[in-house]
């Protein structure tokens, strides 16, 4: 009678403990970009980064996502919200999200960060930045080759070092295959705003660019003006070939899935360490689609060998000599660029037109 009554209490505990596992509640996931998550641009990539989370983990994670937040208090606000709300990682998709990323971190250490294109980390908070400027250098060998005004346009959104750097990263591969091409820049000073982007692309063609550059707009706007002004276009983030099928000559995108899927499983694991992550093409971080079929078989063979020796380090995007447009030395003959100094990156090349904003 007593052995049976033991059982009984096991079979009751083991039952209640089965049922407390079944109904352990999912780990919530929080997820903050800048613009609204369409079906191409930035923010569409990092969503695809929340869709393989869920894929990967299903009724182990419940995602949070809060798109077009301003940067500043309005940022704060959501990230404390989401904490508040039980979020115990939160993927911050906006540089300018640092600063109240950074503090939240700080005042909870139990929540684990990741944020887009960071420069400094603590143990729960994480930095990711994709070495874009690979992809567009590889868009700028294209763009020189098929250019017949000799003029070549950029649509910036900020002046953050990131964005130099692909600016630059433009410049010095367009004159290695069109040493005559003038290179304009308009910044616009968004991540978001169609009108403006579209004013920029359209001031940059009157002024005699045939093939245009899309740096970090989160829409497809200057693709759109390409297609109507028949000329060519290089966008960031996302293929939107299909928005400019006769425009796009290449499209520099991004590939955050495997990325996030270990972040949150190591935040899940209590393994997760806040580091700083940079992926180019070797990793698959980036990636670039959508080549134009217009390019001969000899120009889609330079750029995939520039493409491979990339990849395996065997060339550099900012290998010297390289001097920048106050003809100051910034690398020396066979030296590369820095890490450091490419993710700091405050000055243009020679040969460009243009300047940054004070």
């Amino acid at each position: 009678m007593a052995n049976r009554k033991i059982l009984a209490c096991l079979a009751v505990t083991i039952g209640l403990l089965s049922a407390s596992v079944a109904r352990a509640d999912p780990v919530k996931a929080g997820f903050i970009t800048p613009s609204p998550i369409a079906d191409v641009g930035w923010a569409h990539q990092i969503d695809l980064g929340r869709q393989a989370i869920e894929k990967e983990f299903g009724d182990k994670v419940k995602t949070i996502v809060v798109d077009k937040v301003q940067e500043g208090p309005d940022a704060a606000r959501v990230m404390n919200q989401m904490i508040t709300d039980g979020a115990k990682f939160i993927v911050l998709g906006s540089f300018g999200y640092f600063n109240d990323g950074l503090r939240a971190a700080k005042q909870h250490p139990e929540v684990d960060f990741i944020h887009a294109s960071g420069y400094k980390q603590t143990a729960n908070f994480g930095t990711f930045t994709a070495r874009n400027y690979e992809g567009f250098y590889l868009g700028g060998l294209a763009a020189g080759m098929v250019t017949k005004s000799h003029t070549i346009g950029i649509v910036a959104a900020f002046a953050i070092p990131e964005v130099v750097a692909e600016v630059n990263a433009i410049a010095i591969a367009v004159h290695k295959t069109d040493p005559k091409a003038q290179i304009k820049i308009v910044w616009i000073n968004s991540w978001f705003d169609p009108p403006k982007e579209q004013e920029a692309a359209r001031a940059l063609i009157s002024q005699g660019a045939d093939v245009l550059f899309s740096l970090h707009q989160d829409t497809p706007s200057v693709v759109n003006v390409a297609e109507a002004e028949h000329v060519r276009v290089v966008n960031t983030s996302s293929d939107m070939s299909k928005y400019g099928p006769n425009a796009v000559l290449a499209s520099v995108t991004n590939d955050w899935t495997r990325y996030f899927v270990d972040s949150f499983r190591a935040a899940m694991d209590g393994t997760f360490k806040g580091v700083d992550t940079r992926g180019g093409l070797a990793s698959g971080m980036v990636k670039v689609t959508a080549w134009s079929k217009d390019l001969s078989a000899e120009q889609k063979a330079t750029i995939s060998q520039a493409e491979a020796d990339l990849a395996s380090s065997k060339a550099h995007v900012f290998a010297g000599p390289l001097r920048d447009q106050d003809g100051k030395v910034r690398a020396e003959a066979g030296s590369n660029l820095p890490d450091q100094e490419i993710f700091g990156m405050n000055w243009l090349v020679e040969g460009l037109s243009g300047s940054l904003p004070k």
